[in-house]
């Protein structure tokens, strides 16, 4: 159903509801300050821009959203694709991929996908998860421990070669502020679990840092004068040639938006016991990232943590996700010439906790218990994000998962020759005590009959040399069939036509019917020769060798006297 949540969700709406949206969405403003200051500086973009994706995307994520509570925003896992956009092609080649994604989200929406977010595995998102987690880290070795550094290099191994290089130009106040940050978030959750210790513990080294007079790298000190006010609307000078090289990242964060929104949407339906509304998800995550692009923001999706504060705080409905927005917006406008006094190791510590938040630790623990198709895929996607690039890991991660599960598949198809009741014991329960004629063979198919089990079929075809006059076909076992093994029945009547042996195909499913159907091979064989039960097989089966009896007799020279 693609009707936001904010027009069904206010049609019984309560003073007492709104109270609690009101306090949940102010507090959730203050956990997003830090955090989207904080993701934008590490994305390789201006503080400032976080807040306007924050503000801009976050309104449109709760306005048009299909989920009741979920909080959008700038996340860390678009850190990696965002920086590496950046990069490349500037800031103008970002705000086009972001555009571009979203139009890629509003039109999956549109098209239903949502519901197929779920079949990624969950040892790609684990893996590129925590991969990024790794990365982010690695991001922020430098505002951490206050390193006298010019430039950072992109990619992870130059960037460890170039922190080992610099690491004797350490500012121990830089790290002083980092830690005491640390403590400060780590101490603070175990006093107060309303207020967040982010905010907190901003607050206290900012001051302290003043006080102090330390000599540390502050925001201001590193990008300067920060606007206090939302951008103009503004689209990005764009060409062809920009459009397709930008086709892939913009498909990156598309993909990577939807499953991570999906994702919390899920789990917050879960701790409120609700149902989101996926396709409208989608929709709203798309106009989203073109509006946020448009008033100069980065990549926006749902925040997974914002979101389960918000449920936390008493959030209830979408009218506390545009209540956050709106904060936001109040405290840029009002308190940006403060936020620019904040230390960079501050921030660095900040994203440091967000990182370890995010990665999946737990998997490594248990990484050779699980099955070994999950946890290579989830190793290849984890340091194909780390020493390659998100584009290549989520690509390889998604192939290499759909053919270890074909593989799986595959082996599951049983390909059995089912013997006469003299030398098999399953063949009684088989042929329901039939007796089968020395002319008669049957096959058995069992699990689904596609590409990566039609080899099996046609190696039991080639072994099988000369067929019986009369082989029947036991597909009751087989709920679906393609057309690569459609191709390797022709095959096998190819060599029964060779060899004037009858097909006879039994207890056929309807999805495996209708597509030998579709391609006349019902019509080829005969649909007399399409058997429901076993004695109706046989039976067809005798009938077909007495006609074949018949024609031999017929075709003889005729006997005189007994003699020839």
């Amino acid at each position: 159903m693609l009707i936001p949540k904010s027009i069904t969700c206010l049609k019984n709406y309560t003073k007492e509801q709104f109270i609690k949206d009101f306090i949940s969405g102010i507090i959730v403003a203050i956990i997003a300050l830090p955090l989207s200051i904080a993701l934008a500086i590490a994305s390789g973009v201006s503080p400032e821009k976080g807040l306007y994706t924050a503000i801009i995307g976050g309104f449109i994520v709760s306005l048009l959203g299909g989920s009741r509570v979920q909080i959008g925003g700038p996340t860390a896992a678009f850190v990696v694709i965002v920086y590496g956009i950046i990069q490349k092609f500037g800031i103008e080649g970002l705000f086009v991929s972001t555009i571009m994604a979203g139009i890629f989200l509003v039109i999956m929406g549109l098209l239903k996908f949502g519901s197929l977010i779920k079949y990624i595995p969950s040892s790609i998102t684990t893996g590129f998860t925590s991969g990024i987690a790794v990365v982010l880290l690695s991001t922020e070795v430098k505002d951490f421990f206050g390193l006298q550094m010019k430039t950072v290099p992109s990619h992870f191994v130059e960037k460890l070669i170039s922190y080992f290089n610099n690491f004797h130009t350490i500012n121990f106040q830089s790290l002083f502020i980092s830690l005491l940050t640390l403590g400060i978030i780590i101490l603070w959750s175990r006093i107060n679990k309303k207020i967040p210790g982010t905010f907190i513990a901003i607050i206290i080294v900012t001051i302290l840092a003043m006080v102090l007079k330390l000599n540390v790298t502050t925001i201001e000190s590193q990008f300067g004068h920060l606007s206090s006010s939302l951008p103009h609307p503004s689209l990005p000078k764009v060409n062809f040639t920009m459009i397709n090289e930008l086709m892939l990242p913009a498909l990156t964060i598309a993909i990577l938006g939807s499953v991570e929104s999906l994702l919390s949407a899920v789990v917050s339906d879960g701790m409120i016991g609700g149902s989101h509304r996926s396709n409208m998800e989608l929709i709203a995550q798309g106009f989203a990232n073109i509006f946020s692009a448009i008033f100069g923001g980065i990549p926006v999706t749902g925040a997974i943590a914002r979101t389960a504060a918000n449920v936390k705080n008493g959030g209830r409905t979408p009218v506390a996700g545009m209540i956050h927005a709106l904060v936001l917006l109040i405290i840029m406008l009002l308190f940006m010439p403060y936020v620019k006094l904040i230390p960079m190791a501050s921030l660095a510590s900040v994203l440091v906790m967000i990182a370890y938040n995010m990665g999946d630790w737990e998997v490594f623990r248990t990484l050779f218990k699980s099955p070994k198709s999950d946890s290579l895929v989830f190793i290849v996607t984890f340091f194909l994000t780390i020493f390659l690039d998100l584009v290549v890991a989520i690509g390889v991660g998604v192939v290499l998962a759909s053919f270890l599960f074909m593989r799986k598949m595959g082996e599951i198809t049983e390909i059995k020759y089912i013997l006469d009741d003299d030398g098999d014991k399953d063949a009684n329960e088989f042929i329901e005590n039939v007796t089968l004629h020395e002319h008669i063979s049957i096959y058995e198919i069992s699990g689904p009959f596609f590409f990566g089990a039609a080899n099996k079929f046609v190696s039991a075809i080639r072994e099988m040399g000369a067929p019986t006059k009369v082989l029947i076909i036991k597909m009751s076992k087989v709920p679906f069939m393609d057309a690569t093994a459609y191709h390797s029945f022709e095959m096998l009547h190819n060599i029964c036509k060779k060899h004037h042996t009858k097909l006879i195909i039994l207890k056929i499913q309807n999805q495996p019917l209708e597509m030998l159907k579709k391609y006349g091979f019902v019509d080829m064989i005969g649909e007399t020769n399409f058997c429901g039960a076993v004695d109706e097989a046989i039976e067809r089966a005798n009938v077909i060798l007495s006609e074949h009896q018949s024609s031999i007799e017929h075709t003889q020279p005729s006997n005189i006297n007994g003699k020839n």
